[in-house]
């Protein structure tokens, strides 16, 4: 499986996992130091914590509901340049600052 794109997912600020985007479909793993951390939040009730990354050949519906719709959606399409079919880079570039506890940004080193 060949990684083509990924990012971030941040619960409360805190670094929770990664999503990426293969040449097969979706992956979303948790990050193995949040798990072991004390009181780790589940992103989704959809993705509940587990160390097995979770596979799917669509975008996990959880972050696909994050992108915006609407006026907004096309706004955020037209200014990035970025194809309203490409939920991951509509994801990537949108889901910075969500309403609620999850965020979508680059990995911090």
């Amino acid at each position: 499986m060949n990684v083509l794109r990924q990012t971030g997912v941040y619960v409360r600020n805190r670094f929770t996992g990664l999503i990426q985007e293969t040449d097969e479909g979706y992956c979303f793993t948790y990050d193995p130091d949040y798990l072991e951390a004390e009181k780790p939040n589940a992103v989704s009730l959809t993705l509940p914590l587990q160390a097995e990354p979770y596979v799917s050949r669509t975008l996990f519906p959880f972050f696909d509901g994050l992108i915006p719709e609407g006026w907004l959606l096309n706004m955020v399409s037209r200014n990035w340049k970025i194809d309203q079919n490409d939920r991951f880079g509509l994801l990537m570039v949108a889901c910075h600052d969500c309403i609620g506890c999850v965020s979508i940004r680059e990995v911090e080193q």
